[in-house]
């Protein structure tokens, strides 16, 4: 159970989130709403992240699904896992993104997304070889965007974590 009720939300914010999510509001909407230029500024970001970077939607559902894993947030993990296996990544490879999961059945570029999103979600800083590993893979733009996808769905799994959002949907 979350350790805040849920947000009664009414108004402009609240039409431009659900505006994002298809007409719904997500448990995790409903907890931003209490504050809602936190609601507005997360909706623009997140809706640029989700739908707006160049980023192929397997590095990205891939990355925030390592973030899930290493960040515990069982949450992120249900909602983007599905997601990620509609982007093309085979759903037998799932149990390889846990962290004693095996991350030699992976693809090389997948192992690669994974070592960067592990550097900047264990340690922060990135060490040079493999920032300049995924940059010549990447190219520049969507280097920059996968690293806003790794940091921005830190900023996500901490505050499901914190606030134990979503904790009693199974």
């Amino acid at each position: 159970m979350a350790r805040l009720p849920d947000a009664e939300p009414t108004g402009e914010v609240v039409d431009r989130v659900r505006a994002r999510r298809g007409g719904t509001l997500t448990p995790l909407d409903r907890m931003l709403l209490h504050s809602e230029p936190l609601a507005d500024g997360w909706n623009t970001l997140l809706g640029a992240v989700r739908s707006r970077f160049e980023l192929a939607a397997d590095l990205r559902e891939l990355a925030i699904c390592r973030v899930a894993v290493l960040n515990d947030a069982d949450y992120e993990w249900r909602a983007h896992a599905p997601l990620l296996v509609r982007a093309g990544f085979p759903e037998e490879q799932l149990d390889a993104l846990r962290d004693d999961g095996d991350l030699t059945v992976l693809s090389a570029t997948h192992r690669c997304v994974v070592a960067y999103t592990d550097a900047m979600t264990r340690a922060v800083r990135v060490p040079e070889a493999l920032f300049g590993d995924v940059r010549a893979l990447l190219g520049d733009r969507a280097t920059v965007e996968l690293t806003a996808t790794i940091g921005a769905y830190n900023m996500v799994s901490r505050f499901l974590v914190a606030l134990e959002v979503g904790g009693d949907e199974h």
